[in-house]
């Protein structure tokens, strides 16, 4: 395993991740990062020391990853919930629709019906004003 210098970037995001896994742990950090910068103590850095050590890294790895898994498990929770809730609330725009729907029917059904008894009453004027016009006549 070689051990490679970190940049300031990952170094940085090394540090805010084990500033939200452990909290205090990254003020504890800034104190030894800045300890390490004394003349006296430049090459005794604990993240250096931290850095190196399999045990603490297997340990913070570890850690985070039941931090990663946890936070897919909530996530999938969530999505569950959301998608049942989507279910439910699809299921009922399906009842209301075909309710409407059966409304429509019945309101074309009785439009038609309608339709139908205007034209029989159409066909039927003709004669009934011939008839009321005989009556008329007769009535003078």
């Amino acid at each position: 395993m070689s051990h490679e210098p970190m940049s300031y970037t990952s170094m940085h995001t090394w540090r805010a991740r084990l500033g939200n896994i452990f909290p205090g742990f990254y003020w504890f950090l800034i104190h030894f990062s800045l300890v390490s910068f004394d003349k006296g103590l430049s090459n005794a850095s604990f993240t250096d020391c931290a850095k190196h050590d399999p045990v603490v890294n297997e340990d913070i790895e570890k850690h985070f990853a039941e931090l990663l898994t946890e936070e897919l498990k909530l996530r999938e929770v969530e999505g569950l919930e959301i998608q049942q809730h989507v279910d439910m609330a699809l299921l009922e725009a399906k009842k209301l629709a075909s309710q409407y729907q059966k409304e429509a029917d019945k309101c074309n059904s009785s439009m038609e019906t309608c339709e139908e008894a205007r034209e029989k009453a159409e066909e039927a004027l003709p004669a009934q004003m011939k008839l009321t016009t005989m009556w008329e006549i007769r009535a003078c």
